[in-house]
């Protein structure tokens, strides 16, 4: 028993060192694990809310947690987000106090605010650069994008006050004045009911210079003539569009309406229409084609917009030709429609309102195009489904050229070719369906086999993916599917449009851009699902105002202009264009998503780095982001007329 005993005793002992050790490592392990878990929700208010990277902007120090496993059969990674643990982001608005930016992480450059002049800064339409250019034609007006020397490294700051806008529907008829702080035009329009200043709002009554009894009524009467509820009209372009409420009153009759206008004296007109939830782009017909392509829209409209349609050869009138869908309709209110009844308030000859009218229809007929109707203020054109019994002689056909090349794209005096057909009934490039079939249905573009590398397949399993997609986003940031909190929405690399389709049911709109870098032009596909976009060069500056958008997205735009420009140009472009409190989802290659993060706290950003939605293993992941609410302080001058 003793041998049996002392056998036993030295067995124990070197089976208890070597558990010992395993416990001491386990026990360090375990501390270790601890406190990494406890410093995290030190870190992040809470238990962690969202499976995979995160990387919040207060720290450098990054976690890796297990996804969890998705019920779903698309095997979608879910956030691990609940009611019960707080969110890291907060995408919530809030109109927060004024501060200023002190720190940040080491090694991280910080962008200080801009002067208070530049609080309503468009580069590309700078309006002392403009002067520099030729002023026939407007072209001064056109795009002038400052060159790399001259680009600002500072933040463009709010108007002292600003305040998120009304939520739509209610953002169609009210802005504050905070916000965009003009009342030029409520004098100088006040009597065609533009809009009113209103203690610390603005009111859009919905009047314009050719309908003083409201937008509405107006397009009821166009409805009249033309069917605006079938289906059949889903994309239109309003040239010259004041404060865009054509545009705002068709949203209701489930037509979406691409409204444009110079930077002009009319002190801008754009800037209140983005801020009542409308699309709208700086934009001007003079030298250059409009940054859209061939058979985009299904309507066009002018209300006494003061383009000279006639003149230069009839090019203008040709441009709107080549943007207009086959069967699509030109609608012309203003002079000098009508002329014999407004002539004398015109302070114009009958002699010369008669001699525009009748060059404009030489020039509508010249393109094929048949008078629909003219019935009191309105006239309406409408373009033939296909060109086969159209023998054009001046203009002519142009040669061999892509018709939807519209970037920098110098303006023709020569006709647009439609596809050919085989029979006069056939519509040229393919008929598209009626709204919303439309959206889903797989687009002529694609069928007729015209966009390289993307099939009915292609385009099918990528509404999929959207879809997909969207869903998952909405689970990281649950305020994407609150209806109110985004309006005006921006995918800065479209592709098929895929993004916007999966948000259709939401009360917000999109605007689809195809950067001109992009392998295939596919913004013709994006038009012909009845969703509308634009051409960009994201080493530019977008022709649109300060704090247009709610909500921006961008896939893989970083990746695709590597070694083109300077990645802070291009974030300092999107802080420029962003609102206070507005969001931004970043997709890209996670070494690419790393750098911009870094630069993005030097914005003043928060953000997160969160998986893929496939899963940890993905090198692509996303970064979440969101502005935060600054403004130019209490005592920065506010008058326009101070602002150099």
């Amino acid at each position: 028993m003793a041998g049996a005993t002392n056998y036993g005793a030295s067995k124990q002992s070197t089976s208890i060192f070597g558990k010992k050790a395993n416990l001491y490592s386990l026990a360090i392990v375990t501390v270790l694990c601890s406190l990494s878990y406890l410093l995290g929700v030190w870190q992040h208010g809470g238990g962690a809310t969202i499976s995979g990277i995160i990387v919040d902007s207060k720290s450098s120090i990054s976690c890796i947690q297990q996804s969890q496993p998705s019920s779903s059969s698309t095997k979608t990674s879910t956030p691990k987000s609940s009611s019960s643990s707080n969110n890291v982001l907060d995408f919530t608005t809030h109109h927060g106090m004024d501060f200023n930016v002190t720190e940040t992480n080491s090694g991280t450059r910080v962008f200080p605010a801009c002067d208070i002049k530049y609080r309503e800064y468009t580069p590309c339409e700078d309006a002392d650069r403009s002067l520099k250019f030729d002023r026939d034609r407007l072209i001064y007006r056109e795009r002038h994008c400052p060159k790399k020397s001259e680009l600002l490294k500072c933040r463009i700051p709010a108007p002292h006050g600003y305040t998120t806008p009304f939520k739509w529907p209610m953002s169609r008829d009210l802005a504050w004045y905070a916000n965009v702080p003009h009342k030029h035009l409520t004098v100088e329009k006040a009597v065609q009911n533009w809009i009113r200043f209103d203690g610390d709002k603005f009111r859009f009554p919905g009047g314009g210079t050719m309908f003083p009894n409201g937008a509405d009524a107006y397009i009821e009467n166009i409805g009249k003539l033309i069917s605006l509820k079938d289906g059949s009209i889903r994309t239109a372009i309003d040239t010259g569009c004041g404060v865009a409420s054509w545009g705002a009153y068709l949203l209701s009759r489930d037509i979406v309406t691409m409204s444009f206008a110079p930077r002009d004296t009319h002190e801008a007109q754009v800037q209140f229409a983005l801020e009542r939830g409308v699309p709208a782009l700086i934009g001007v017909l003079a030298s250059k084609r409009l940054p859209y392509p061939s058979r985009s829209f299904d309507m066009a409209h002018c209300s006494r917009c003061l383009i000279p349609w006639a003149q230069y050869d009839g090019s203008y009138l040709i441009e709107v030709d080549r943007i207009l869908r086959p069967g699509g309709y030109w609608i012309l209110s203003g002079p000098p429609i009508n002329w014999r009844r407004y002539w004398r308030g015109w302070e114009r000859t009958q002699e010369d309102l008669n001699a525009e009218q009748t060059s404009i229809e030489n020039v509508a007929k010249s393109l094929c195009w048949t008078k629909f109707i003219e019935k009191g203020d309105v006239a309406i054109w409408k373009k033939p489904i296909n060109h086969l019994n159209c023998k054009p002689q001046n203009p002519s056909f142009c040669p061999a050229q892509d018709p939807d090349k519209a970037w920098y794209t110098k303006l023709e005096t020569c006709l647009t070719q439609l596809p050919k057909v085989s029979n006069k009934e056939e519509v040229a490039g393919g008929e598209v369906a009626k709204w919303p079939e439309r959206l889903t249905a797989v687009p002529p573009r694609i069928t007729m086999g015209t966009v390289k590398g993307v099939t009915a397949e292609t385009f099918q399993k990528d509404m999929r993916l959207w879809d997909r997609r969207v869903s998952y986003y909405k689970m990281v940031n649950n305020q994407l599917g609150q209806p109110g909190r985004y309006r005006n929405l921006l995918d800065m690399n479209a592709y098929l449009g895929g993004f916007a389709a999966a948000l259709i049911k939401d009360p917000l709109w999109v605007m689809n851009v195809v950067p001109v870098e992009a392998k295939v032009y596919t913004l013709g596909v994006i038009y012909e699902r009845g969703l509308i976009g634009t051409y960009q060069n994201w080493c530019e500056a977008m022709s649109t105002y300060p704090r247009t958008y709610d909500l921006i997205h961008a896939d893989s735009v970083f990746t695709l202009y590597k070694n083109r420009c300077e990645m802070e140009d291009i974030l300092l472009e999107m802080d420029r264009i962003l609102r206070p409190e507005g969001s931004v989802i970043f997709r890209d290659d996670v070494d690419v998503v790393v750098k911009i993060k870094k630069i993005i706290d030097g914005l003043n950003w928060d953000s997160q780095i969160v998986d893929h939605e496939d899963g940890p293993h993905q090198r692509e992941k996303l970064l979440f982001a969101v502005k935060n609410y600054w403004t130019a302080p209490a005592d920065s001058p506010q008058n326009p007329s101070s602002i150099s």
